[in-house]
């Protein structure tokens, strides 16, 4: 089974033996980070594999070479923010999804920025020993060594097997978030959920995002934009949003953690300045 991954203005990559065996077409066209961080103006298909090639060659992606210590990637993406809460004890452990693991559960803040640093849209991965290794050398426990399947409300019940509470975990599905709100009061959890990987999730799917995370990514979702009533908002071209008051102590706290001055400053949300947004939203 090979790998595949959703990145770049979610294109499909797929990924066997280490090499680039198939890239689809790009969904969206413009992206604001990577016109910033690579100057590219017009995704292609050309582009995305060339930023796979890249996180091969980098860091080991979809490798027995991946790296799984790696600096902060930008401010406020998801798993900075983990990192940030469960260095502060605001977290007891993390579930969210590596290449070459699938679901692990983690409380180490170094190893959750590692994998999911430079982390996109993970769909679907296989067992890589080198990397289950790694994880586990850190503290971290593989949800299923033998497949690397992606089971995020598993994890959570494996988090709490290992004695974990308050639990952030990264969610892709809108039914996922639902059924995790479920075990949480089922089980008397404090969840912290955060929503990602959202371009091209219909409007009633975002909106079971929206009334079931803590914390939202926006990625190039139309429908995110609009239906999302954030308590803070982190960027204003791909933003990230805390829609609780959880959520929203989580990302000042992480603002504490940011080398570059910070604003602060109190509006209406959400602010999505038009030419700054992908194109064309999804």
């Amino acid at each position: 089974m090979p790998h595949i991954m959703e990145l770049v203005g979610k294109t499909r990559v797929v990924v066997k033996d280490g090499e680039v065996i198939e890239v689809g077409e790009p969904e969206v066209k413009w992206c604001p980070i990577f016109a910033k961080l690579r100057g590219i103006e017009e995704i292609t298909p050309e582009d995305v594999r060339k930023n796979m090639e890249f996180r091969i060659s980098d860091f080991g992606m979809f490798t027995d070479k991946r790296r799984l210590e790696l600096e902060d990637f930008v401010g406020f993406g998801a798993s900075e923010i983990m990192m940030t809460g469960l260095s502060r004890g605001l977290l007891d452990t993390t579930v969210t999804a590596c290449d070459g693991a699938g679901t692990v559960i983690s409380s180490n803040p170094t190893l959750v920025q590692g994998m999911g640093g430079r982390m996109s849209g993970l769909v679907e991965t296989e067992p890589i020993e080198g990397i289950i290794k790694g994880i586990t050398e850190r503290g971290g426990t593989v949800l299923d060594p033998s497949t690397a399947r992606m089971d995020p409300v598993a994890g959570v019940k494996k988090a709490v097997e290992l004695g974990s509470k308050k639990i952030a975990v990264t969610v892709a599905f809108p039914d996922v978030a639902e059924e995790l709100r479920e075990l949480e009061a089922e089980m008397n959890l404090d969840l912290v959920i955060i929503g990602v990987h959202v371009t091209g999730l219909s409007k009633e799917d975002i909106q079971k995002i929206v009334d079931n995370a803590d914390i939202t990514t926006s990625c190039a979702s139309k429908h995110m934009r609009d239906l999302v009533k954030p308590l803070a908002q982190v960027g204003t071209a791909v933003p990230l949003f805390a829609l609780t008051q959880k959520g929203k102590e989580l990302v000042v706290e992480r603002a504490k953690d940011v080398k570059s001055p910070v604003l602060i400053n109190t509006m209406p949300l959400p602010e999505l300045p038009e030419k700054k947004q992908p194109r064309e939203l999804k």
